[in-house]
């Protein structure tokens, strides 16, 4: 690679953290080429080149950002290129940051949303890194909610002549980024009718999610927060209208992370969500930020980072305590729960399914439950049972609890049911029962296919993998024949 001119003096920043991390040159050379394959850079740097860093020579491009990576995986704490005594430049994890302020969130989370609302397809192609949760998690438990987030008018100014100025508001100073152009003005104040809307919104797209899978309407969400909650968080309002509109911010961005999530869109999604943390300390609302870390065990589950995931969920418990209502609660253990059965850890699995079973008994009617958690009833707890046992290879009991859900469940979850039906064909075959099974998946393939969740097709992919030691059987027959006229 091509560097700068030397400069004059050593780099004693970074050759200080190349010693407090315990890299040797070459091991420093070998990480950065590393996470550049991971987007898609073939750098090959070895110890020579970080020898010509330490000198005082500049890497060009991306590499700062790689380098300051490197070096915030391995140390646990956020680094940029400055700190490394490097020259700035666009951190290739943008996204991952955990602001210390609402304004730098603000600008944080909008940036984002203009580049996916675009035509970055590049975005959507970013790594799940899993050290990218460390931070954000070990900031969000410790943090506090934010003293102030308040955005009013500046009071009107008396000058030496005596005519009143012009009242100014807290605008940005460049509200041309915003492309393209709101029909909200900048500075407008935001009103009670502006945030019924933002919830009666959220409704319409995890309806639309539930129903139809992720990639029906995320671009139309990523437009949405763009176009409308960018401007609002850059208007004015008080600190009680402000709590509600970070709320309500943070709810609308874990939804695109989790539509993200669901075309499989991973690194995007994972951006999304420790945004989505990061509004929600805003918001000052606790329990919202044990579910957005819950989202992301999800996540960590499905792409087989257990370990991971048993820790966000562990996080999420710790940060709430015991005062988040009952089915919370439930939510967060069945997590845990999901996390350790990925892992085939059947004592831990088994304790944490029992501490969400009790939780959930302890709810009574007329408990007050945060409206995104009301979709966690008895059964998904039943769907949560389900797949636990199908990791655990506990056929028979995944068998049960798949059928009670698939049961209990209401018709407009039904990415939700197609999932759980998988399980249980998976139980199924488990079982030996080769015919059930492969009429039951072939059921869900057929719901796969009219809704836009890789998700879905994955969940299909997976059982038809577990078909192979029986693929000349004539059930199996039948079924490749049921699927293969499905497109």
């Amino acid at each position: 690679m091509t560097e700068r001119p030397a400069q004059r003096t050593p780099n004693r920043q970074l050759a200080a953290l190349i010693a407090e991390a315990g890299f040797s040159n070459a091991g420093l050379a070998r990480r950065v080429d590393q996470l550049g394959l991971e987007h898609g850079l073939d750098l090959r740097y070895d110890k020579t080149s970080v020898t010509r860093w330490l000198r005082g020579q500049q890497p060009r491009g991306t590499t700062p950002a790689l380098i300051a990576e490197v070096f915030t995986r391995r140390l646990g704490r956020r680094l940029t290129a400055q700190d490394l005594g490097l020259d700035a430049c666009a951190p290739v994890y943008a996204g991952l940051e955990f602001a210390g302020s609402p304004e730098e969130a603000v600008d944080i989370v909008g940036g984002l949303w203009r580049k996916d609302s675009g035509s970055h397809a590049e975005l959507r192609k970013i790594a799940f890194t899993p050290a990218g949760l460390v931070v954000p998690s070990r900031d969000w438990l410790i943090g506090r909610a934010d003293e102030k987030v308040a955005r009013t008018e500046v009071p009107v100014r008396i000058p030496a002549q005596g005519r009143p100025a012009t009242p100014r508001t807290s605008v940005p100073a460049d509200p041309s980024r915003r492309r393209p152009p709101a029909e909200r003005g900048p500075g407008q104040r935001v009103t009670g009718g502006d945030l019924a809307a933002l919830r009666s919104v959220g409704e319409l797209f995890r309806t639309l999610d539930d129903r139809y899978g992720g990639g029906h309407a995320r671009q139309a969400l990523v437009r949405y927060l763009e176009h409308e909650v960018e401007p609002m968080l850059r208007g004015t309002y008080g600190e009680q209208a402000g709590r509600r509109l970070f709320a309500a911010a943070a709810d609308l961005t874990r939804l695109a992370g989790w539509t993200s999530y669901d075309i499989a869109a991973h690194g995007l999604a994972q951006r999304y969500f420790v945004q989505a943390l990061r509004l929600s300390q805003a918001a000052g609302d606790r329990a919202y930020g044990s579910y957005v870390l819950v989202t992301m065990s999800r996540q960590a589950v499905y792409l087989g980072h257990g370990r991971e995931a048993v820790q966000l969920a562990r996080v999420a418990q710790q940060g709430v305590g015991t005062s988040a209502p009952p089915v919370v609660q439930t939510l967060l253990h069945a997590a845990e729960a999901r996390a350790h059965g990925v892992l085939g850890e059947v004592r831990a699995c088994t304790a944490a399914l029992v501490r969400a079973e009790r939780a959930l008994g302890a709810a009574r009617p007329g408990d007050e439950v945060p409206h995104w958690a009301r979709f966690f009833d008895e059964a998904q707890l039943a769907d949560e049972f389900g797949h636990c046992h199908r990791d655990l290879q506990q056929f028979r009991a995944a068998a049960q609890h798949a059928e009670r859900s698939l049961h209990l469940r209401a018709p407009a979850y039904a990415r939700s049911r197609l999932f759980c039906r998988v399980v249980l064909a998976t139980a199924r075959l488990g079982l030996g029962e080769l015919d059930q099974a492969c009429q039951l998946a072939a059921e869900a393939a057929g719901q796969a296919a009219e809704m836009r969740s890789v998700r879905a097709t994955e969940y299909v992919r997976d059982f038809e993998r577990r078909l192979e030691p029986y693929r000349d059987a004539a059930p199996v027959r039948g079924y490749r024949d049921r699927v293969a006229a499905l497109g």
